[in-house]
């Protein structure tokens, strides 16, 4: 049996799988004589009369040397091996792309079908590979690689540690899909070997750490399925400025009080949304309505992917309600804008702002704030010249604080304008605040006659807006990146 169970690990690409293999037939037949196989075809009795740790110890290796097998230098040998591969896959030839044309049945994540669990897996590596578009990586790496060679890159810091940085992250991308691939492939050769021939030695060989049981291998496919649908949401944020932190601005639009309110609402959905989510959340602008609510409001939302999920949030966002500020009980509808800008970060940033461009006013702040705040010149509005670009900051207690604030608002406006300029779009990151009206909404907020949301870009829907108005918002941000995402796809891996 062990001869048998030596035999196979030698066609098994894994390095790790095989060193288990060893590792664990050495520790269990410390005095047995097996007969071996190697990679040259040459078979020959050879004895391992060396306990696995003491082998370790003493620097032995798989190689032949004087009747008995050098372990290291084999562990270099079987990497070097599976570095070399072009492609993973299982001892018996079969690849991730086989598993998904074997059309295995998925079923729910509590069955004990091994191939439902492998067929899940392969299904979400296939499509994390799309959503990353894999084919465009392996090109994209090899440009950035030749530019970090380049020896004049470090006379520009900014740019050169922007294609560092990208660079590690594509690197950290292909590292870990492989790695889940690789994974994947070592438990169905685990599972595999543990059933043939009813190999019952193989399972129940002691209770280490290297346990090869069928069991064991069931629990790691289940929880790999688990963290690989964690990585497979996380690629949907795949966009290039998706992990930076944001501004969201909310804009009431057509329909006076009720508007301003409406936008008030929104606002808060927003806040209590990014809050639930472990953002940090902060009042940069705000200018109260005449009655009640907000003609508009920003805030910054710091925290990683903040962007990636607010940006599903751009456009108009429509109320139908009866109106509070109506003594007729009327139905009303009202519209609300909301644009989301990324924040950059100064390695990123893509406009050098000058002083010589700014114009800086200085006035009192409006609405609530205690008097202070309304007496004294705090609030501060800084227009780029050159480009009409505007942005107001009366939130703090200090004018320096306020135009500090002004400033991060203005270069991030400026940064996303240079980036639609450059891509001739805008749809990817912002839209206009300019029409915001019937027949330009996202999304629907019924209040009456009847209850529901629905975005219309993706024919979501849940009947508790209630619910969606306290910061439930998830299932209309997962739909829309999937859907474009679906939309956007060029090619597939």
């Amino acid at each position: 049996m062990s001869s048998l169970i030596l035999r196979r690990s030698w066609n098994i690409r894994s390095p790790h799988t095989r060193t288990r293999l060893f590792l664990r037939l050495l520790s269990s037949s410390a005095d047995s004589q097996f007969q071996c196989a190697p990679v040259t075809g040459h078979s020959q009795s050879v004895s391992a009369p060396v306990h696995a740790s003491w082998a370790k110890k003493n620097d032995r290796s798989f190689s032949h040397c004087n009747g008995h097998w050098n372990i290291s230098r084999g562990l270099r040998f079987l990497s070097s091996q599976a570095a070399a591969a072009e492609a993973a896959s299982t001892c018996d030839g079969l690849t991730v792309e086989g598993i998904i044309a074997n059309n295995w049945v998925i079923y729910d994540e509590n069955e004990s079908d091994w191939k439902s669990h492998a067929s899940a897996i392969a299904q979400s590596i296939h499509l994390i590979k799309k959503r990353l578009r894999w084919k465009k990586l392996m090109p994209k790496l090899e440009l950035l690689s030749e530019q970090l060679d380049k020896p004049d890159l470090w006379d520009d810091p900014a740019r050169a540690g922007m294609i560092s940085r990208e660079h590690g992250s594509i690197m950290g991308k292909m590292k870990e899909v492989n790695a889940f691939e690789q994974e994947l492939l070592e438990h169905i050769d685990m599972i595999k070997l543990a059933r043939e021939d009813n190999d019952a030695e193989l399972e129940s060989v002691g209770a280490s750490k290297f346990s090869l049981s069928r069991h064991d291998s069931m629990k790691a496919l289940l929880e790999l399925r688990r963290r690989i649908k964690e990585k497979e949401l996380e690629a949907l944020l795949a966009g290039e400025h998706d992990s930076c932190s944001c501004f969201i601005e909310v804009q009431a639009g057509a329909g006076g009080t009720e508007s301003m309110d409406w936008a008030s609402m929104v606002m808060q959905m927003y806040k209590k949304w990014a809050e639930g989510r472990g953002f940090g959340v902060t009042v940069v602008d705000e200018m109260p309505g005449d009655i009640a609510g907000i003609k508009r409001a920003t805030i910054k939302v710091d925290g990683e992917y903040a962007f990636g999920y607010s940006k599903a949030e751009v456009g108009a966002h429509r109320l139908v309600r009866i109106s509070p500020f109506d003594s007729n009980k009327r139905r009303h509808t009202s519209f609300a804008s909301v644009a989301v800008i990324p924040i950059l970060g100064d390695g990123f940033s893509r406009v050098q702002i000058n002083e010589s461009d700014l114009k800086i006013e200085r006035f009192r702040a409006g609405g609530a704030g205690g008097q202070h705040v309304n007496t004294t010149e705090s609030a501060v509005r800084i227009t780029h010249i050159p480009t009409g670009v505007t942005a107001t900051c009366q939130n703090e207690r200090s004018q320096h604080q306020n135009k500090a604030s002004a400033m991060a608002v203005l270069q991030s406006r400026l940064d996303q304008l240079e980036m639609q300029r450059q891509a001739q779009i805008n749809s990817e990151h912002t839209q206009s605040l300019t029409d915001i009206n019937f027949g330009s909404q996202i999304r629907s907020y019924v209040l009456h006659p009847y209850r529901m949301v629905k975005d219309h870009r993706t024919d979501y829907e849940v009947s508790d807006p209630d619910a969606v108005l306290q910061g439930d918002i998830d299932g209309f941000i997962l739909s829309f990146l999937s859907v474009s995402l679906d939309k956007n796809d060029e090619e597939d891996v």
